[in-house]
């Protein structure tokens, strides 16, 4: 440590970075969350207006890829406009992806990657969601102009400014997976990684969990017990009711549902690697068998609780949430069941 604190001692202070020269090297760090931290804004929007704009995507339900292409084009940084900045020095750009399939340029809203979306594309991502009379008037303008072709695009594909750039992906959520895998194996479990790209609404997939889960306890198919089958993505949540959650906590709770005339024991285990899950302090959820005993004893009605999407509350009461604090990386969400 010594020797490097030495060694740093002899380096040049910051340097801007508009400032980089052709013989520069420029190294990036990107990570999922990168989106919410890293922005320059057209002067035009105002950032309460890009706040609302987003909260609108979330609760609408829109997926990671069609919230960052409206990012892309609301920002001066996303869509290889950072790229554009470091130019004409070569930059090398190391990730932690956060997305499924682990696509450069939405990862963080690629910066520093080419950007095969387009205004019009964006423009069909709210009309989609039926969000064009909702978003802030700026938003709605400049995203018109836009299409006209008044406001500059995002770097495509083929730009000569990615001959100089180089992206390389060292963690996603299939190496978190491969990790659970060993530590469970280690522990004497029979395991199966199912996918590392699961997505789609968190009630309907935590529905066919439920399945695979009961298919296991019934007939030992595709694995037999002790197993342990693992899962990683990010689902959505289409917000309909007035309650607190996130879309792990949705995800256990609408499975306990579906496995409440399954006998025999397990666990199931649905978190943000990031610590948080939506809007809450919790990182996800935990169910089991057991708590059907504890539901019933409060009186509580969980299918009540997730038509209102209140799941944070739910498995408040039921002991089930899972508090672990910013955990400083996101490589989307592991879930993870073990059936004895």
């Amino acid at each position: 440590m010594r020797k490097i604190a030495n060694l740093l001692a002899f380096l040049p202070g910051p340097v801007v970075i508009e400032e980089a020269g052709e013989k520069d090297l420029v190294f990036c760090l990107i990570s999922g969350g990168g989106s919410a931290l890293l922005e320059k804004l057209p002067p035009e929007i105002s950032l309460p207006d890009l706040q609302k704009t987003f909260k609108l995507l979330l609760d609408c339900g829109a997926a990671i890829e069609e919230i960052n292409t409206v990012r892309k084009h609301l920002s001066l940084a996303k869509g290889g406009q950072l790229a554009r900045v470091i130019a004409p020095a070569t930059c090398i750009t190391l990730i932690i992806s956060d997305v499924i399939g682990d696509p450069v340029e939405s990862i963080a809203s690629g910066p520093t990657a080419p950007d095969p979306t387009t205004f019009q594309q964006t423009w069909h991502v709210i009309e989609k969601y039926k969000l064009v009379d909702r978003l802030p008037r700026a938003v709605k303008n400049y995203l018109k102009d836009g299409i006209e072709g008044e406001n500059p695009e995002t770097l495509k594909p083929g730009d000569p400014i990615f001959d100089k750039t180089k992206n390389i992906v060292l963690g996603n959520n299939f190496l978190s997976l491969k990790t659970a895998e060993q530590t469970a194996g280690r522990l004497g479990y029979n395991t199966l990684i199912l996918s590392s790209q699961i997505q789609g609404e968190a009630k309907e997939i935590a529905r066919a969990i439920a399945g695979m889960m009961s298919e296991i306890t019934a007939t030992e198919n595709p694995l037999p017990r002790p197993a342990c089958l693992l899962m990683g993505g990010e689902t959505t949540v289409t917000i309909r009711g007035a309650g607190k959650g996130g879309r792990n906590q949705e995800l256990v709770l609408s499975a306990l549902i579906s496995l409440k005339s399954v006998s025999a024991p397990y666990i199931l285990i649905s978190c943000g690697t990031d610590g948080t899950d939506g809007p809450t302090d919790a990182a996800g959820g935990m169910i089991s068998g057991e708590l059907w005993s504890e539901i019933k004893k409060l009186n509580l009605k969980p299918q009540q609780y997730l038509d209102n999407n209140d799941a944070y509350h739910f498995l408040e009461k039921v002991n089930g949430l899972i508090k672990t604090g910013p955990t400083g990386t996101n490589v989307m969400d592991i879930i993870f069941a073990l059936i004895p």
